[in-house]
């Protein structure tokens, strides 16, 4: 079973949708903002992404410029990294796709197509 993460009124992430349906792809959806991962969810989805955690943070949403983050991630630990992912939903990267053994961040359609 795949679960796809995402917020609903991101464009990104309907894009996202539209394609998983336009493809047939059987998915639960999961709202990032109500349903926010835990810190058990994000460090198994890093390790099965094989990505720099980094990757996770949602760089271009307002909380993350609020805090400050592109100073602050440098000096922090992964540990300490996924405990701030796992107190928001909206730090985190999304939309998220996540099967039995392929975690991707964020939609690339040629991405998306070439692991699905």
């Amino acid at each position: 079973m795949i679960t796809f993460i995402c917020y609903p009124k991101c464009t990104t992430c309907q894009k996202a949708k539209k394609w998983l349906d336009g493809n047939k792809i059987d998915y639960v959806q999961r709202d990032i903002k109500t349903d926010k991962p835990s810190l058990q969810e994000l460090s198994a989805w890093h390790a099965k992404s094989g990505l720099p955690l980094k990757r996770f943070f949602n760089t271009s949403g307002l909380l993350y410029k609020s805090m400050e983050l592109k100073a602050k991630l440098p000096d922090m630990t992964q540990e300490e990294m996924l405990e701030l992912l796992a107190t928001d939903g909206m730090l985190v990267k999304r939309p998220l796709l996540i099967s039995e053994d392929t975690v991707l961040v964020g939609f690339k359609e040629k991405e998306w197509e070439s692991l699905l």
